[in-house]
Formats: structure tokens, C-alpha cells, sequence
């Protein structure tokens, strides 16, 4: 797939990156979670497969958080309300008025704040495998070790295969370009608990139980405190199925957001399918008949068949009539 075109919004003194595709009735912004690059999405056919899906029934939006991929670099831990606000500046570039949120990991709280604060520029949202308040064993007393252990191992696949995809080491050069120990810093200063209980969007909160990366109870919390969200637990173990290439997960997700947001999947499309008997019979010595008699049904003003012709049509319009009535009764019986 050719990737689209990147363009840049202007939050505050950094620009952010941005993509769009897609002609759907509706906009869809993807929040990223840790962190991101669209130009290597493309490279991959697990993400773009995955983006192009979305993109069949939305107007997707994409985007590089601050600090991550395409966008600028940062001084320093921006705050939540900074990056929620970068969502609001890349959605005023697209001119997008309204749009659903679709916040994976750690842009489900970035989502969240947006949701609460811009309720009229929300659609609905949609989490996955994120939280409120990062479920980490991180302290104020390690996370500067945890920072030095990812300038060791990173693009080594170790620190991935710990914390983000505990079945197998995912390919790591998707995430060789990118910047992750800031990121972690503001994971870990992250919390949004505080607006759950006033958004009044509808929410979908999808999360897998075994997710190593971002605990199953982080997940529930959220939809225990957001009225009225719905909430679907996946099977799985890895934090991101789009590293592992987990094709049946990518439609899984793909449809549950599909659906929440359309009402239907596009899987879901029933196919009209009729079971037909074809009889073919051929009247003995009918081509040397027709030659004979060709004329005089030309003649026949009146638009009558030959009398054998009629006579033949008769006789298999019973068996014909009889194979119709089996294949009503195989339907009926659900075979």
C-alpha cells in the first residue's frame, strides 16, 4: 500500500505528524500507544492491513504522539492535558469537527481527557488494552533503573519480549526509530481516574486477560467507572497482537471496534445463496425436428410453442418442481 501523505500540526511549539485515509462516513482518530512511527506502519504488513481495515468504514487519522516518530522532540515530561491537547490540534488540521477516539495503551488516557473535556468533538471511544492510572511495579526509587535497563536492551528484542509480548521477542525494527525512555517517565506520571466518572460518550473497553504489558484489572477498572461503557475481554497474552502478527486478533479487534461504531461488521454481511437443480434434456433427434419444423414456428402468429416442445416442457416441470421442494426442506432443517 502506498503510505498516504504526512502532514503537520501545530500544538503549542511542537508540530505533530499526521496522517489521513480512508473515505468512511465518520472520523476515526488513532491515539498510539508507547510510542510510534507511521513511516515504518507501512513497512509492515500486520499495520497496514490492520489501518486499512479501519480506514474501509472510517476517515482514519493518524498520528505520532509527541516525542515519538515523526513529531518533534521534546524538553522534558510533557503533562497529560499537553498531549491530550495535541489530539485537538491534529484533529483541527484534518478539519475534523467530530471523531471517534480509538486510544491503544498509553493514548487511552490522552482519549479519555479528550473525551471529558471535548465531549461535543467526541463520537464515541474505544480502549484497548490501556488504563487510567499505569498498573506498573515502577516506584519514584526505580524508574531510573528501569529507564537505564531500556538504554541497554533496546533493539535487542529483550526489553520487548518482557513487557509488551510475552509469547514470542517480537521483531524489534519497528522500534529501533523510536524514542522510549521519556515515554516511560510520563507512563509512569500518568492519571486520568479522575475523569472517568464524567464521560458520557459510548465506550468500549476491549482488553486481554493475559496482557503481561498493561494488567486485565487495569482494564476492567476503567469500565467499571465510565457509565454505560461496554466492556469485551480477549484471550491472549501479549500486549500487542500487531507485533506478533496475530492476524486473528487484528480482525477480532477490528470487527468489535467495527461494530460498536457502525452497528455491523463488514464480515457480518449475509450472502444470498440459492440451491438450484439444473435439469438438461435433449429431445431425441431434436436438432434433425428443428430443421423440419423450424419455419412453422416462425409462422405461429400467435407466439405458441411446437406441440412436442410443450409436451417435453410438461413432462419436466414435475421432476423440476420436486428437486425445488427437497432443497426448501433442507433449509428448513438447517442443513
Amino acid at each position: 500500500m502506498t503510505p498516504p501523505e504526512t502532514r503537520y500540526a501545530r500544538s503549542g511549539n511542537v508540530r505533530i505528524a499526521y496522517q489521513v485515509l480512508g473515505n468512511g462516513p465518520f472520523d476515526l482518530v488513532y491515539v498510539p500507544g508507547y510510542v510510534s512511527n507511521m513511516d515504518l506502519y507501512w513497512e509492515s504488513p500486520a499495520w497496514s492491513d490492520f489501518f486499512s481495515r479501519l480506514a474501509s468504514f472510517s476517515r482514519l487519522i493518524l498520528f505520532d504522539k509527541r516525542g515519538t516518530g515523526l513529531s518533534d522532540r521534546m524538553a522534558g515530561v510533557a503533562t497529560l492535558e499537553e498531549r491530550m491537547d495535541d489530539v485537538r490540534a491534529v484533529m483541527d488540521a484534518a478539519l475534523s469537527e467530530k471523531a471517534a477516539l480509538y486510544g491503544v495503551s498509553e493514548g487511552g488516557p490522552m482519549a479519555l481527557v479528550f473525551a471529558a473535556t471535548y465531549p461535543d468533538r467526541t463520537r464515541a471511544l474505544v480502549l484497548y488494552g490501556s488504563f487510567a492510572c499505569h498498573p506498573s511495579t515502577l516506584s519514584a526509587e526505580n524508574i531510573d533503573e528501569h529507564i537505564a535497563t531500556i538504554d541497554r536492551a533496546w533493539g535487542t528484542g529483550e526489553y520487548t519480549a518482557q513487557g509488551f509480548c510475552a509469547r514470542t521477542a517480537a521483531d524489534e525494527t519497528f522500534w529501533r526509530a523510536l524514542a522510549p525512555a521519556t515515554i516511560v517517565r510520563m507512563q509512569f506520571e500518568t492519571d486520568a481516574r479522575h475523569v472517568l466518572s464524567t464521560i458520557r460518550v459510548p465506550t468500549l473497553v476491549l482488553h486481554r486477560v493475559g496482557d503481561p504489558r498493561i494488567t486485565v484489572d487495569a482494564g476492567r477498572y476503567v469500565a467499571d467507572h465510565i457509565p454505560g461503557a461496554k466492556y469485551v475481554e480477549l484471550p491472549g497474552i501479549d500486549h500487542n497482537f500487531l507485533l506478533t502478527g496475530e492476524r486473528d486478533m487484528a480482525d477480532r479487534v477490528a470487527g468489535e471496534i467495527e461494530e460498536f461504531l457502525t452497528g455491523s461488521r463488514s464480515s457480518d454481511i449475509e450472502v444470498d445463496r440459492v440451491l438450484a437443480t439444473v435439469l438438461f434434456t435433449d429431445i431425441v433427434d431434436s436438432t434433425k425436428r428443428a430443421a423440419d419444423l423450424g419455419r412453422a414456428a416462425e409462422a405461429d402468429d400467435r407466439g405458441r410453442s411446437l406441440p412436442a416442445v410443450a409436451a417435453h416442457s410438461e413432462a419436466a416441470r414435475g421432476p423440476r418442481q420436486a428437486g425445488a421442494a427437497t432443497a426448501r426442506a433442507i433449509a428448513a432443517a438447517g442443513a
